[in-house]
């Protein structure tokens, strides 16, 4: 009996990089209970940073990646399953409706609604709030720092509210957005260029919003702010960085050889990645099937020190590979790689 057509290989660099991603899926699916909300979620004394913020990363990210994968690929089942997971934490948005009543004015219950919105998981009644107080001028007057009124600015385009302002010259008022000396690139600046990018291109879901001189300047200087972020152990900033290659427009940036070996050495035999650590000898994460080297698998790390690295290595590494995928349709027109995505109207 004939064996059927199989596919060709991966290439070995992607193929490490699609190990990466799913080991740090994985082990995000395998820790889901460090980002239980607490029965006291909704009272003053909960630290917002320990409780909504882990959900609504891993909300974001995973919404991201289901977009970004085609259904059936395991990274879209793991992703849909952890976005559904997130859903309903927040009792089908209802929690984020009671904490938007609790602080009117507070973004985080917009923002992270936003990225289950985007994903074509909606609560009218939070939608129904959200519009009358987003129409206020206090709304629009809340003085905050450009990158973060980006980040607004999309919740209120993901939601469907008018947003309150013009995001351009938004944009232009960032570190980023005025081509700042390359020499002045440190961490704070890192952290703060990257959501500019997150936040202008829908996280990746738009590369075409992004202006082209700051779409050029990034990929003439991305290759060293990275390469000096994984010599010095950033490994949380390193991969936000490759995420922001992965989300310009035009032909991806050929960072995987280079790069993503990196990363795969400093993750660990759980899948966890460490947000900092002491820098790697280059040329480890030779493993045939990519990520989950076996580093520290016998010491699982803090959750709290390694979930938003994770999520974020699994994050870069979905929008990696769509990017540089033969059957990638993003030529700067925001197409989704999933059909079930929002621009069809689907849910998950």
């Amino acid at each position: 009996m004939t064996a059927g057509p199989q596919a060709p290989p991966q290439p070995p660099a992607t193929a490490l990089v699609h190990g990466v991603a799913g080991a740090a899926l994985a082990w995000a699916h395998d820790n889901r209970s460090g980002f239980v909300l607490p029965d006291d979620v909704l009272e003053p004394h909960t630290g917002v940073n320990r409780t909504m913020k882990p959900l609504g990363e891993l909300a974001q990210l995973c919404t991201t990646v289901r977009r970004r994968t085609r259904p059936g690929d395991p990274h879209h089942t793991v992703a849909t399953s952890l976005v559904r997971f997130a859903w309903e934490q927040t009792r089908q948005g209802e929690l984020l409706l009671d904490l938007a009543r609790a602080e009117p004015f507070a973004t985080y219950p917009f923002e992270i609604y936003a990225a289950f919105a985007g994903d074509g998981l909606r609560h009218l009644g939070f939608e129904r709030f959200a519009g009358v107080v987003a129409g206020t001028r206090g709304w629009a007057l809340t003085e905050q720092h450009a990158n973060r009124e980006l980040g607004v600015l999309n919740s209120e385009r993901r939601i469907g509210v008018p947003p309150h302002t013009e995001s351009g010259p938004v944009l232009r008022r960032t570190w980023l957005g005025g081509l700042p000396e390359p020499w002045t690139f440190e961490r704070a600046s890192g952290y703060a260029l990257t959501h500019v990018v997150f936040h202008v291109t829908d996280w990746g879901n738009a590369p075409h919003r992004m202006p082209d001189d700051v779409a050029g300047y990034l990929r003439t200087w991305l290759p060293a702010w990275i390469d000096g972020c994984l010599e010095s152990g950033q490994w949380d900033l390193g991969c936000e960085l490759l995420a922001v290659a992965a989300c310009l427009p035009g032909p991806p940036p050929a960072l995987m050889e280079t790069f993503w070996p990196v990363i795969a050495a400093v993750q660990d035999g759980t899948g966890a990645v460490p947000e900092t650590g002491p820098p790697l000898v280059r040329g480890g994460g030779d493993q045939p099937d990519g990520g989950g080297g076996g580093r520290d698998a016998e010491a699982p790390r803090q959750f709290l020190d390694c979930y938003h690295s994770t999520l974020v290595t699994a994050f870069a590494a979905a929008l990696t590979l769509a990017r540089n995928s033969p059957e990638d349709p993003d030529t700067g027109t925001g197409t989704d790689l999933d059909p079930a995505g929002r621009q069809n109207g689907g849910a998950v």
